[in-house]
């Protein structure tokens, strides 16, 4: 019996090391509805602090709602540290095995055949996905048994990369709802859409439902008038007033995949950091998480932040460099 207490605190030390030295970041299940569902927020891109973005969700859809998330980082191989330039490491990503949600933030991503495995899997298995801003294109130069995912953004998502269609950090966005989607749950308690980011030019498919178009802006401010200008698509070369049709910026599709499974989608090409200071696209993502994993949206799901979130302004290089998984779980 005397040796107890020190088996004890030996069994402690042990955790909180390694705890310390986990390369993703874990919030476990709380009280709630959405306890007993598992959430994967998988980041790694290079502009757009997904980084920065995705923790506060997690903690969201955590403190909030009751899920169990797991967040999973591009984390340099030598420093341990995160660095969105790092497109072929994403330590954590087994957690997959075990989720009912996954939601990406990535940007040209070309992970090892052993990571990209469990992301493969999941897809297989016809569970739901929603992707944010740049997973439109998540990978890029993969080779071998999963190449065919270079392509998973227009295949699955329903749009690959095509080009900015407001100006890039002088046209922001504002939310629109499509006037035949307005009683789809995912907008329930949804208004005032709006991000810094421009509106991206996309293409959704027939089978897609669009929740909300994004007019462009003539400046960064959310009171600021929609542009008004023409401009060529990348489609065919034609041109059309910038607004005249608004592009699409939220929408959902069920795709059947090779293994005959059917993944439920969200696809929204907004999606930074600064724009998830936005509750109203906040809360877009929590009632998608909630009508994905079987649960009944809310009338008006909780969207408040979790903690002091400051986001980084969008831009390549422009993370915080020396920041572990661990540091943020403080």
């Amino acid at each position: 019996m005397k040796l107890l207490p020190i088996l004890v605190a030996s069994f402690l030390s042990t955790l909180a090391a390694s705890a310390a030295d986990a390369q993703w970041l874990t919030f476990e299940a709380k009280d709630g509805p959405g306890k007993g569902k598992h959430i994967v927020l998988l980041g790694g891109d290079e502009e757009y602090r997904s980084e920065e973005a995705l923790p506060q969700l997690a903690r969201i859809l955590n403190e909030r709602h009751g899920f169990k998330c797991t967040v999973v980082f591009a984390v340099n191989k030598e420093s341990g540290e995160i660095d969105p330039n790092t497109k072929d490491n994403a330590p954590g990503i087994e957690a997959l095995d075990s989720a009912d949600l996954c939601i990406t933030s990535l940007r040209f991503r070309a992970w090892p055949d052993e990571q990209m495995k469990h992301f493969a899997d999941y897809v297989a298995a016809g569970k739901p996905i929603i992707g944010l801003r740049t997973s439109t294109h998540a990978f890029n130069g993969l080779a071998g048994a999963y190449a065919n995912f270079n392509s998973f953004g227009k295949e699955v998502l329903g749009e690959g990369w095509v080009s900015h269609w407001g100006k890039h950090k002088k046209e922001a966005t504002r939310g629109v709802v499509e006037p035949a989607a307005a009683s789809d749950p995912i907008l329930r308690g949804v208004s005032d859409v709006f991000g810094d980011t421009d509106v991206y030019e996309a293409y959704p498919p027939a089978d897609a439902k669009i929740l909300l178009r994004g007019q462009v802006l003539a400046g960064m401010a959310p009171a600021d008038p929609p542009a008004a200008y023409a401009k060529q698509r990348a489609t065919d070369k034609a041109e059309q007033d910038v607004n005249t049709p608004m592009m699409p910026v939220v929408w959902t599709r069920e795709v059947k995949n090779a293994a005959g499974k059917t993944n439920r989608v969200l696809c929204t090409t907004m999606g930074s950091a600064t724009d998830l200071a936005n509750e109203g696209l906040r809360r877009i993502v929590i009632n998608a998480a909630y009508a994905f994993t079987g649960l009944e949206v809310p009338a008006k799901a909780d969207a408040a932040l979790v903690g002091d979130f400051q986001p980084t302004f969008y831009g390549f290089n422009g993370f915080k460099k020396g920041v572990k998984p661990a540091d943020l779980a403080k």
